[in-house]
């Protein structure tokens, strides 16, 4: 590929990625008042955020089973309230627990 061509879809992605972070900025000005469109763009991050961790944490580990277990003790323990980082590490530790448990 020429480094021309290159540089224009650089270029391009770069204007494209600006675009989609201006506009609302300036086109909305005004508080959003529609409690059915605030609510949508409130659950938005955590829906993004679960569809790219979820299969990742079930098919990341060597079977299914343990990657499940990592996913139950993250979900119960984020349920609780805890800690981002008490939650991964005990999704860790049930990951090397049921890593383990298979084995025997």
């Amino acid at each position: 590929m020429a480094t021309s061509r290159l540089l224009f879809y650089i270029g391009l992605m770069a204007l494209v990625t600006y675009l989609i972070r201006m506009l609302p900025i300036t086109l909305l000005r005004r508080k959003i008042e529609n409690r059915l469109f605030r609510s949508f763009l409130y659950y938005i991050p955590y829906a993004v955020l679960a569809a790219m961790i979820v299969p990742d944490m079930l098919f990341a580990t060597r079977s299914l089973w343990s990657g499940a277990a990592a996913l139950a003790a993250g979900v119960a323990l984020a349920l609780r309230g805890q800690k981002l980082l008490t939650v991964a590490i005990v999704a860790c530790a049930a990951v090397f627990v049921a890593e383990l448990l298979m084995k025997i």
